[in-house]
């Protein structure tokens, strides 16, 4: 892998920025005035998190979930001129749609939004007998056309691609079930035309409780994944289930350029868990993150759901930063938004290949490794560390815009 790794992207010379605090020595830091918009910023909202925001005009756009009085979960346009200060509409989006079945609203919630060539793509958690994901574009942030759902029912955390892979547009999801969705891998597919999708492939699975237990009950793609000369970088989430229920927290992964259901490495330790009072207090807030999604349950609420902005840890040297002396098991994010510059660091990472079930457990693991595999037909518990997965060392990588 090379060292000097490019973000092959438009740099956001622009983006919010606040310098790491003193004493901090996380590899992500929170912004001092979280959350940066309170949940009862419209009249009926309830809640106002789960952002999806990209830079537009002289400024950013956004789609918010926002959940109004009633607990309906609805979808709202908003508009920022630094990406601090945001005005969210308070009349919820209306899709225009040609097939009237489709186009009938049930709820929405959890989007994304993508820049592909002209325009702009919404996809969103859609109820349709079910949750699955639906699609719209839009060019101006007002009129938003809605086009077929992607999938049947149950569907959840669509997130497609910047850019047409192998001349396809391609998405990333779990599916899911009716419920809180106890299990979730995610998966990869493609459409000539976003209206047939196929070519479906495994991405990743949650991983064993013994080696990272944050990400071993499910995980889902959060932001729209960044394109760099040695894959594309996914920032995910994955799931706790704990004794006071579920808690999010979030990583990330490399996937391969060109076959990007091929997992290259993934992160060990989290990279932000739920700790501050806002995060742990099952309140829902919202901060925008222009790179991110970033979405955490509290460890005190099954619904404590927040989004919040975090900032990455600035390279001490202009374009990479040497990882000798970092320690095992880490994976360090570092983006720069003065210089343009992203070092990051692969400590001991987790490698998928094959899927084995444990009886027991009932978990399903995805791993790779470059010894011999021994399946436990036993089902008599989990396969011993060293048979599950075999850890990949990396002295360093540093990230250099374009």
């Amino acid at each position: 892998m090379d060292k000097n790794i490019k973000i092959e992207g438009k740099s956001l010379p622009g983006m919010p920025w606040e310098e790491r605090p003193e004493g901090c020595k996380s590899v992500l830091w929170r912004y001092s005035a979280n959350p940066v918009i309170p949940r009862d910023l419209l009249p009926d909202s309830n809640s106002i998190f789960n952002s999806a925001v990209v830079p537009f005009g002289d400024g950013y756009a956004g789609v918010f979930r926002c959940d109004d009085t009633n607990r309906r979960m609805t979808l709202h346009a908003g508009f920022s001129k630094d990406g601090i200060n945001w005005n969210i509409n308070e009349e919820t989006i209306r899709f225009e749609c040609d097939n009237k079945e489709i186009g009938e609203w049930v709820y929405g919630y959890d989007p994304r939004v993508c820049f592909i060539e002209d325009r702009y793509y919404v996809t969103w958690c859609n109820g349709y007998h079910g949750p699955t994901i639906g699609i719209a574009w839009t060019k101006d942030f007002k009129t938003f056309h809605q086009l077929e759902n992607a999938f049947l029912p149950y569907n959840r955390n669509g997130v497609m691609f910047p850019r047409k892979i192998n001349g396809k547009f391609a998405m990333l999801s779990r599916p899911s079930d009716t419920g809180h969705t106890a299990f979730g891998d995610i998966f990869y597919s493609e459409s000539p035309d976003l209206e047939y999708w196929g070519h479906h492939r495994h991405v990743m699975a949650p991983a064993p409780f013994e080696d990272s237990a944050w990400q071993c009950m499910k995980i889902g793609a959060g932001p729209v994944p960044i394109e760099t000369s040695e894959g594309w970088l996914l920032f995910y989430h994955g799931v706790l289930h704990s004794c006071n229920g579920y808690v999010y927290s979030f990583g990330s992964a490399l996937l391969d350029k060109d076959q990007p259901w091929k997992a290259i490495a993934r992160s060990g330790p989290y990279l932000i868990s739920p700790q501050k009072d806002y995060e742990c207090m099952a309140a829902r807030i919202l901060s925008p993150d222009l790179h991110s999604d970033i979405s955490m349950r509290s460890s005190n609420s099954r619904r404590g759901q927040i989004s919040c902005k975090f900032f990455t840890h600035q390279p001490s040297v202009p374009s990479t930063a040497a990882c000798q002396n970092r320690e095992p098991g880490a994976f360090y994010n570092n983006y720069d938004t003065q210089t343009d510059n992203v070092a990051a660091c692969l400590g001991t990472l987790y490698r998928s290949r094959r899927t084995i079930r444990n009886k027991n457990h009932g978990l399903r693991k995805s791993f790779r490794r470059n010894d011999q595999f021994r399946n436990d037909q036993s089902g008599g518990g989990l396969p011993e560390r060293n048979d599950v997965s075999h850890p990949v060392q990396c002295n360093g990588i540093g990230y250099q815009c374009l």
